[in-house]
């Protein structure tokens, strides 16, 4: 499992009666891989992976591994108790998952205690590698980087962690304790340049669902140290990239997506699509973004 480069935060695609569409998502994710990510990560908050069954999500990991190819597919662990958890982890890797993204449980906030118990229990039930997600605006658990630290030395399988507490320095505070012993990605979409050059290899990231080739070159510019070039590119893209970071961020990337060609807004409840305000904030938007959208070579999403 190589943990660099930009990962896809995958939407999950549904059908108007609100059922998986398998036929786009696979589709959808071979694009994803064609246009340069390096993987694939799944059933996560911008998969809306609450609205997912147990068995729903086991069919997406399948059809994600089916058309990846060498390139790993990444499942999001996340559930109401540690024993969902744990048999989520478990069937994800008897589906060929390469790597796991452990969350924090869903709904319940607690102590350092209690969500390293959860989160050790993820990591012994699996010989994958495997990322911690860090969300303390999402989630309300902070993972702090001396409690990273201490999983990172009791958990060979630990190797990598998602920062998206929109708070830059918690790079340098990772890279600081740990070196190269875990991989840092960053989570948030608007901070993908800083964090890069804090020390992170990797972005998980939300618009790239979109805009796969226009992520690429950014991470690409980035991790190569073209400041100038990175940030003409940013400058353009972080109007889309900041509506990763709002609450109604699935409904908006989704919407983008729609917008772009390349794929539907329809999200199950309690999401609802955007209207009103929002939406005319959003075309806005939108319409900003694609009359300047720079030259970047891409494969179009028919070509797949």
């Amino acid at each position: 499992m190589n943990w660099y480069g930009v990962m896809p935060a995958m939407t999950t695609a549904f059908t108007e009666d609100l059922k998986v569409d398998h036929k786009f998502l696979a589709r959808h994710a071979a694009w994803l891989l064609g246009t340069g990510c390096t993987g694939l990560v799944m059933l996560g908050s911008l998969g809306e992976g609450a609205t997912l069954t147990h068995e729903e999500k086991v069919a997406i990991l399948k059809t994600a591994v089916s058309v990846a190819g060498d390139k790993p597919v990444v499942a999001a662990i996340s559930a109401l108790s540690t024993e969902a958890a744990v048999a989520l982890a478990k069937d994800a890797e008897a589906a060929g998952c390469s790597g796991l993204m452990v969350l924090p449980p869903y709904v319940y906030t607690s102590d350092w205690r209690e969500m390293k118990a959860h989160v050790v229990a993820i990591l012994k039930a699996t010989k994958l590698s495997c990322m911690l997600y860090n969300n303390p605006i999402a989630y309300k658990t902070d993972f702090l980087p001396d409690q990273i630290a201490e999983l990172a030395a009791e958990y060979p399988n630990l190797a990598a962690v998602k920062e998206s507490s929109a708070d830059v320095r918690r790079v340098s505070w990772i890279k600081a304790l740990l070196g190269d012993r875990l991989k840092i990605f960053v989570g948030v979409d608007d901070a993908l340049v800083e964090g890069v050059a804090a020390g992170a290899t990797g972005w998980v990231a939300g618009l790239v669902n979109a805009y796969p080739a226009e992520s690429v070159e950014l991470f690409n510019l980035a991790i190569a140290g073209k400041t100038k070039e990175a940030f003409e590119l940013y400058k353009w893209f972080l109007p889309l990239l900041r509506m990763d970071t709002v609450p109604k961020f699935v409904q908006l990337i989704k919407w983008v997506q729609e917008q772009a060609g390349v794929g539907s807004q329809v999200v199950r409840a309690p999401r609802l699509v955007i209207t009103g305000a929002e939406l005319e904030e959003a075309t806005a938007t939108y319409k900003t973004a694609v009359a300047a959208r720079p030259k970047v070579e891409e494969k179009p999403l028919s070509s797949f």
